[in-house]
């Protein structure tokens, strides 16, 4: 099983190789700076890194930002909507609507209250990351089966303990869902939000980059950004396998 495990994980890397090959001859060919091939960006990926690092760290505080500021809002949202089911339908075609708006397009909106400092860039990325929060939550408390209505009449639970204790509780897998969704939408919006309003983070940086056509530098912060996403969704991942070890463990025995 590990022979053949380990010979999967060098056919994947079969492909990625081949690719880069291409393009660093494709780029011998052009003998252009403005089509770097892969060894123009791994020289600019290690002579720039230290600054490149630093500005991501900015992005990464704000998409930790805007993503806290949405759960804290969109997910207990997301149960009382699930739970008040006419508020709920009421309020369903908004948020549809709402699913639809690509986030740059209520910048000019964020601007007129926040400016254009970090409240700003902060309320972009939380509008970005909040909708699959409240769209997955809402779903996931609005489909719950009805028993769970029944056990918390027969505990005697109020409608705040219902939607703590059961309802949340229930909602946890598909809210994970939203969750990792809603990660991955708050690192695109912040590089795009902080092209439009900051004066710092990667977003900036490829920015510079474009005007100044440094094309290698660009793609080697781009690379940065990639590696820097696939560490994050790993991250999420690990978290929600441990978290939700039951929810993973019932449907492994259900496979079997």
């Amino acid at each position: 099983m590990s022979t053949l495990r380990s010979r999967q994980n060098y056919s994947a890397l079969v492909l990625p190789i081949v690719l880069l090959l291409a393009w660093q001859v494709l780029a011998w060919r052009a003998s252009t700076p403005l089509f770097p091939g892969p060894w123009q960006v791994a020289v600019s990926i290690w002579r720039l890194y230290p600054q490149i690092v630093g500005q991501i760290g900015y992005t990464l505080m704000r998409a930790a930002a805007g993503f806290v500021v949405a759960a804290m809002v969109m997910i207990p949202l997301g149960i009382l909507l699930g739970r008040l089911k006419s508020i709920g339908s009421v309020l369903e075609p908004i948020l549809d609507m709402l699913a639809t708006l690509p986030p740059p397009a209520v910048v000019p909106i964020v601007m007129l209250f926040a400016g254009t400092g970090d409240a700003a860039k902060i309320a972009v990325i939380a509008y970005a990351a909040g909708i699959p929060l409240i769209m997955n939550t809402y779903e996931a408390s609005k489909t719950l089966h009805p028993m769970t209505t029944l056990v918390a009449r027969s505990l005697r639970l109020g409608r705040l303990e219902t939607m703590v204790f059961i309802d949340l509780p229930a909602s946890l897998p598909m809210i994970a869902t939203g969750v990792r969704l809603a990660v991955a939408s708050a690192l695109l919006v912040s590089v795009t939000a902080e092209m439009l309003l900051a004066t710092n983070g990667i977003g900036v940086f490829l920015q510079r980059q474009q005007e100044n056509f440094q094309i290698a530098n660009g793609l080697a912060a781009i690379a940065f950004i990639s590696i820097v996403g696939l560490i994050v969704n790993d991250l999420v991942q690990r978290l929600e396998r441990r978290l939700l070890f039951w929810h993973y463990r019932l449907d492994l025995h259900n496979e079997r």
